[in-house]
């Protein structure tokens, strides 16, 4: 929180089109000292209360529940200077510590999505705490526990710990020291960030546009300094530049770094790298066509409708969730896509979220080799992934297993959120009948799906109410809490988060 205090100055917290900070700082200031006093506080009273334990070996569920409870810990503390500092989601609408975790929850998990309507107005939000915003995207791109193995090494415990962050078939096999991985991952991901700040700049954004989006982007979080997100700069090259970086962040950090080491060709003989390329190329080229086509807003000339389409898809593809263009206005197919888009997400190892790119590859293979096994009960067919056999039973069972759970968490929280939210957030009456503006109940139901989804897969915006143009201010205080903790099962993957609700777990035998 302390690298958030230097950005209450006017010298610091220049913004590229609008007035530096006001008088309204002192209370970010205040509101960051009592949030940093809180948090010593609770991290003395816990080195205390382990005292005892130190030396002692981790296992594997201890490694589990540091990673859920300590997820859950960073969301309250981090919520702190939001609430203590007085922000106000719209003017005179002071933020509740529910609507507070929201913004915390989102910022960690690097979701983007946003309970706050005016980020434009410092009387509303200190600059102070707007840095401290994007900040969180920083430390919780690479993972909060990754970079607890990589500083503090916590012995047998650190692979399970990895583990937990960056799920799925990974490469970590070629770096067998866990220690030594989350480091280069923290270099790359620092370097990465350093490299795009200055390219921003020399951009013409200022020192803290420049830091904020850099971190939005190497995190694939997507929070912005400004109420039309990277749009509000009207600039291609910022856009293009924006779409590389993300494609870099949404990619396998151990593969950069095995290309670094020995060049481009391991980056393109990757299976789930092809992979993740082909959805992305594949996508544009058709968004683009339909778009044209239906003549959507942004798709004036080929040029514009090849950045807007291209700059959506990598942007939901990576779950960044930055915003060019409306894309809620755009066409059925267009629409549709980035729904399903929002279900896959990023490459395993990187700071992505969604399901994972191999998972989905997995799970295509699986499915072939069952459809087979139906007419051909005696064959034998191994699973392969770039020539390499990936035929472990427990990883496979856990493939279907992540899916069965993702697919039933999403419906049950679907249907919470279209049966308990009042109707009033889509601006319907109940004594007049009638609808405000041209919404219609039936959108309910896309608008629940698209916010349970993009909170879900760390996506941040969605459809409708949560479209490019909107944010979750409307929502209630219960499905908001709702969207924590979905925020959270997206980041820190369902496992680790919910062994923390069984009694079996907390028992020593």
């Amino acid at each position: 929180m302390s690298f958030s205090l230097p950005f209450a100055f006017p010298l610091l917290a220049n913004r590229t089109h609008l007035p530096a900070a006001e008088a309204l700082e002192r209370e970010g200031i205040r509101g960051l000292v009592l949030s940093m006093a809180i948090s010593l506080l609770v991290g003395t009273l816990l080195l205390v209360s382990g005292r005892g334990n130190r030396g002692k070996p981790l296992f594997r569920k201890e490694a589990m529940a540091v990673v859920g409870l300590s997820w859950v810990l960073a969301t309250v503390l981090g919520a702190l200077p939001y609430y203590l500092a007085g922000t106000e989601i719209a003017a005179d609408q002071p933020i509740t510590f529910i609507e507070a975790m929201f913004e915390s929850q989102s910022g960690f998990s690097t979701t983007g999505a946003t309970i706050l309507t005016d980020l434009e107005n410092p009387s509303s939000v200190p600059h102070c705490i707007l840095f401290w915003r994007s900040w969180t995207h920083f430390l919780g791109g690479l993972g909060i526990v990754v970079l607890f193995v990589a500083i503090l090494g916590q012995g047998s415990a650190g692979k399970a710990m990895v583990r937990a962050e960056m799920p799925g078939p990974s490469k970590e096999g070629s770096m067998p020291r866990m220690q030594h991985t989350a480091l280069v991952f923290a270099g790359i991901y620092c370097g990465l960030n350093a490299i795009l700040t200055a390219i921003y700049m020399l951009e013409g954004m200022t020192l803290f546009d420049g830091l904020c989006h850099a971190f939005g982007t190497m995190a694939t979080g997507g929070f912005s300094t400004y109420n039309r997100s990277l749009g509000g700069f009207d600039s291609p090259l910022i856009e293009y530049t924006t779409i590389v970086f993300m494609i870099l962040a949404g990619t396998n950090f151990t593969l950069l770094y095995l290309t670094l080491m020995g060049g481009p060709r391991q980056l393109f003989q990757d299976v789930e790298f092809q992979t993740f390329i082909g959805i992305i190329a594949g996508l544009s080229g058709c968004i683009l066509l339909f778009g044209m086509r239906a003549g959507d807003v942004g798709f004036e000339s080929l040029g514009q409708g090849f950045r807007n389409g291209l700059f959506q898809v990598v942007s939901v593809m990576t779950t960044t969730g930055y915003g060019t263009a409306d894309f809620d206005r755009w066409n059925n197919f267009a629409r549709g896509s980035l729904l399903v888009l929002m279900f896959i997400g990023g490459c395993a190892g990187s700071t992505g979220g969604g399901m994972k790119v191999i998972r989905h590859v997995l799970f295509y293979k699986i499915l072939l080799r069952e459809i087979e096994l139906s007419y051909r009960p005696r064959v034998v067919r191994l699973i392969r992934i770039g020539g390499t056999t990936a035929d472990d039973p427990a990883m496979l069972r856990g493939i279907m297993v992540y899916f069965c759970l993702i697919l039933g968490i999403f419906i049950a929280s679907w249907m919470l959120l279209v049966t308990f939210e009042p109707s009033s957030t889509w601006g319907y009456s109940e004594e007049s009948a009638e609808m405000v503006e041209d919404n219609t109940l039936d959108e309910k139901l896309l608008d629940c799906a698209s916010a349970v989804a993009a909170t879900l897969n760390n996506i941040g915006p969605g459809l409708g109410v949560v479209g490019a143009t909107q944010n979750y201010a409307g929502f209630s205080q219960g499905a908001k809490f709702l969207f924590v903790w979905l925020m959270l099962l997206g980041r820190v993957e369902v496992f680790s988060v919910l062994v923390l609700v069984f009694p079996t777990f907390w028992r020593r035998t």
